[in-house]
């Protein structure tokens, strides 16, 4: 299969501090934009932050997986495993973990290393690599 670069948009409640952070500190490539919305080059998928006003609504879940609490919705990209620790490194001035950058899954099928940090807007990432790509839908 071919595969084709995602589109996902995404709410922010301060477009200029989430374009800040997706700019500058996540260092992506921005597109196109207006005063409501800005596209931006996620890894080569085309990320969209859309202002909408904050709700009480908005709230995150937590899943346990691998004895952590996953925040729920996530979103992010599998890294080579060698560009994970770069980027990590680069980022970790930057930005508050929810989960820090660990091994999951340590000696099991699917291992992986992973980190979890929230944009100034509470939408959480996850950034991962896998020690062998083959394992990335194994069970």
């Amino acid at each position: 299969m071919n595969v084709r670069p995602f589109h996902l948009a995404i709410p922010v409640d301060n477009l200029e501090k989430a374009r800040a952070f997706y700019r500058d500190i996540l260092q992506l490539e921005e597109g196109r934009s207006s005063d409501h919305w800005v596209d931006f080059n996620f890894f080569g998928h085309q990320l969209v932050i859309h202002y909408k006003e904050k709700s009480q609504s908005d709230t995150t879940v937590h899943n346990e997986v691998d004895g952590k609490a996953v925040p729920v919705p996530h979103f992010g990209v599998i890294l080579e495993w060698e560009d994970f620790q770069v980027f990590a490194q680069k980022i970790s001035p930057h930005v508050s973990f929810v989960i820090e950058p660990y091994i999951r899954f340590e000696g099991l099928v699917g291992e992986q290393t992973t980190m979890f940090f929230y944009d100034p807007c509470g939408n959480a990432l996850e950034f991962k690599a896998f020690k062998n790509d083959s394992q990335i839908f194994a069970n």
